[in-house]
């Protein structure tokens, strides 16, 4: 079992900056990859970007450039830098890992609200 724990969401204007934290606990060394999800009102969740386990990271075109993803393997938590941004980026943003034991498993945090004012 893992645990995810996202913090860090807020109110920000347009152009400002906001940096998000998973903190992962439990059997986090099987793994394979962790990644960031929004979901905006009344739209799906959609994918942010992700950190492989080779520290390799991938992004949504929409926040290619503006996002950037780390992880802090001996804190067990992934961060999320958020520059530049905009009232489309407002949504609750999740924390999601996948792992590896004896089959995939998928596991979500309760996700952080972030509000970009115009």
């Amino acid at each position: 079992q893992v645990q995810l724990v996202e913090s860090g969401g807020g109110l920000v204007q347009y152009g400002g900056s906001l940096r998000l934290s998973c903190a992962a606990s439990g059997n986090v060394n099987s793994m394979i990859v962790m990644a960031w999800y929004r979901q905006a009102l009344d739209k799906q969740r959609e994918f942010v970007g992700n950190i492989m386990k080779d520290g390799t990271t991938n992004y949504a075109d929409s926040v290619k450039g503006r996002f950037t993803i780390s992880r802090d393997n001996a804190k067990n938590t992934m961060y999320l830098q958020m520059n530049s941004l905009k009232p489309e980026d407002t949504a609750v943003y999740y924390c999601n890992m996948k792992t590896f034991t004896q089959g995939l498993n998928n596991y979500w945090g309760q996700g952080t609200q972030v509000a970009v004012s115009s």
